[in-house]
């Protein structure tokens, strides 16, 4: 489940300021850092990527009837950082 920190950071830029949604939340930030881990982010630049975390969850909350599809700026965030995950292993 995703750690406190990262939450409090993701519901921040989200604007979200209730708790009610922070189990969701939680769930969704797992989800995009499964998805980010698995197009090649490492997990030191995937975890420390609030913003992108943040991009990915708004996405899938904002799902048109259970069609979730991530934005193009979430997808090319990803790319850039799996570039630059790849290029930091080097």
């Amino acid at each position: 489940m995703a750690d406190t920190q990262l939450l409090a950071k993701v519901k921040l830029a989200l604007g979200e300021t209730s708790d009610f949604a922070d189990s969701m939340i939680a769930i969704y930030i797992d989800e995009v850092l499964d998805y980010m881990k698995n197009a090649g982010v490492s997990d030191s630049i995937a975890n420390a990527s609030v913003g992108v975390i943040a991009r990915g969850v708004s996405d899938l909350w904002d799902n048109d009837g259970g069609n979730v599809k991530f934005s193009a700026y979430f997808h090319e965030r990803v790319t850039q950082l799996a570039l630059k995950s790849r290029s930091d292993s080097t």
